[in-house]
């Protein structure tokens, strides 16, 4: 069983490509390990730099860093829901935080840096799907103000199982129609 860890103090920022290595150690462990993801090759460094940078350039990537000793453990970020474009008003949120430190309130930190950027960039809605079981997950999304929205049944096969994934979604803003395009 992996060992909590409290970080005292933490800051949040925009994630820039340097940062790529970083965000590819914390998100390994979850492709190799778990059907959190339902990646099955752990992405290289360059890859998350791409995605960071396309993050950035759309909707937003986040980290987080301990300020004890200025390493980044955790991050979030935002991308399409769907390409098709009646749906360019929500986004898709992805959190991942060192292993130990889920349940250390940095899933809490990050969110509530990332929804309000989200919102000046233009986006109505935002929507996580969440491999099942996952209490961690599911609880930091209820705490953060997604509601349930539906379950997809045996939709993932990884580590030699059927995986359901159950999608959230809350309102990021609210404001007149027709909506201003994201930008």
């Amino acid at each position: 069983m992996a060992s909590l860890r409290i970080i005292v103090a933490m800051k949040v920022r925009a994630a820039t490509e340097e940062d790529a290595a970083a965000c590819a150690a914390i998100y390994a462990p979850y492709v190799t390990d778990t059907a959190i993801t339902f990646e099955t090759e752990p992405p290289t460094v360059a890859q998350m730099a791409e995605r960071i940078a396309a993050a950035e350039r759309t909707h937003a990537w986040l980290v987080l860093e301990d300020l004890a000793d200025g390493r980044v453990v955790g991050y979030a970020y935002a991308g399409p829901f769907k390409a098709r474009p009646a749906y360019r008003w929500s986004c898709e949120t992805s959190i991942y935080l060192e292993t130990g430190l889920r349940r250390s309130g940095g899933g809490r930190t990050l969110y509530g840096t990332l929804f309000p950027r989200l919102a000046e960039r233009g986006y109505r809605t935002a929507t996580a799907g969440m491999t099942l079981p996952n209490d961690a997950s599911v609880g930091l999304h209820t705490a953060m103000g997604f509601e349930p929205v539906g379950t997809y049944r045996r939709i993932g096969w990884k580590h030699g199982r059927w995986h359901d994934v159950a999608w959230m979604q809350r309102t990021l803003a609210e404001a007149a129609d027709p909506p201003a395009e994201p930008r």
